[in-house]
C-alpha cells in the first residue's frame, strides 16, 4: 500500500511540475529567444516536470521512512 501512495505522489508531483513549467513559460519566459531553456515552452516543461520529480522522490522517502519507523 504504502508503495502505491509513494507512486501516486510522484506523479503527482511531476504532473504539478510540469505545468508550473508551462505556466512559467507562459508568463515569464523569455521573449528574445536567447534564454536556451525558457524561449521554448517543451524545455521549461519538461525541467519543471524534473523539478517536480526531485521533490516528489524527497517527498516519498520522508515518508516511507516515517511509515517504517511506526511498524
Amino acid at each position: 500500500m504504502a508503495k502505491n501512495k509513494i507512486f501516486w505522489i510522484k506523479v503527482g508531483f511531476v504532473g504539478v511540475g510540469a505545468f508550473s513549467g508551462f505556466l512559467y513559460w507562459k508568463f515569464v519566459g523569455c521573449t528574445s529567444g536567447t534564454c536556451p531553456i525558457q524561449s521554448v515552452w517543451y524545455l521549461s516543461t519538461l525541467w519543471g516536470a524534473a523539478l517536480g520529480y526531485l521533490l516528489g522522490d524527497l517527498l516519498g522517502s520522508y515518508i516511507a521512512k516515517r511509515e517504517s519507523r511506526n511498524e
